[in-house]
């Protein structure tokens, strides 16, 4: 199955994935600068990190003044987050194509999620989640795959389709075959508005200047087209 393949490779590269993470370009300098962002202030916030990874974006959110919850499907992810959240934040393994049964409703200010929705295939129960577990007003903030860059870079064929895709990642060590799902526009719009959402703002990110310093030519192309998507929306 695809969601064994997806957490097969995150498990296989989470120890380099960890130790990169700090600096790699496309994620400490293009990413991250930008979700955070568009978070209000955090201090005293209760916060789910869904999809944690190696709990990089909970460490900053931590030394903000911020109470964080996360998750990752990948074990050695979360394991990862709790080491070097030295026994601050909650962590714990779950697929977010379930329900979070463990987060109680209307609990949390803010839900990030950054680069992870194109790992399942629908979004509808997981928006439906994150809507359940933020308060009135509260914040959602994702970054996915930008949907007419993956269509370019997958050379896909009906622009509408929602279709498994593949490639393979080599800047995490070995070479590692990456499964996601490719969507249209609409398709990332549509399960926030049609689940309680309403979107604040949409941002199609630049890199910072720190990212020329390390990668120049993905520096030009993302000054050109962009690969990933914000969006903040907030609960109805």
């Amino acid at each position: 199955m695809i969601k064994e393949k997806i957490l097969s490779a995150y498990d296989d590269m989470a120890y380099r994935y960890n130790e990169l993470i700090d600096h790699k370009p496309h994620n400490a300098y293009y990413d991250r600068p930008n979700m955070l962002e568009l978070l209000p202030d955090v201090r005293g916030k209760i916060i789910l990190d869904a999809a944690c990874g190696p709990g990089k974006y909970a460490e900053i959110l931590i030394n903000r003044g911020a109470v964080v919850k996360g998750f990752d499907i990948s074990p050695k992810m979360v394991e990862l987050a709790i080491q070097r959240n030295k026994g601050e934040g909650e962590f714990f393994i779950h697929d977010f194509s379930n329900p979070i049964s463990m987060v109680e409703d209307n609990s949390c200010d803010i839900v990030l999620c950054a680069l992870a929705l194109h790992y399942i295939e629908d979004w509808t129960l997981t928006i439906q989640e994150f809507n359940r577990v933020l308060k009135s007003a509260g914040t959602l903030v994702i970054s996915i795959e930008h949907p007419f860059f993956e269509y370019n870079y997958f050379k896909s064929k009906n622009y509408f389709d929602v279709e498994n895709v593949k490639c393979t990642w080599t800047g995490f060590g070995r070479p590692v075959e990456v499964n996601s799902y490719r969507r249209p526009l609409g398709e990332c719009i549509t399960p926030l508005t049609n689940n309680g959402f309403l979107i604040d703002k949409l941002v199609e990110p630049k890199p910072t200047k720190e990212f020329e310093k390390l990668d120049p030519k993905h520096y030009k192309e993302l000054n050109e087209f962009p690969s990933f998507m914000c969006i903040r929306a907030i609960k109805k």
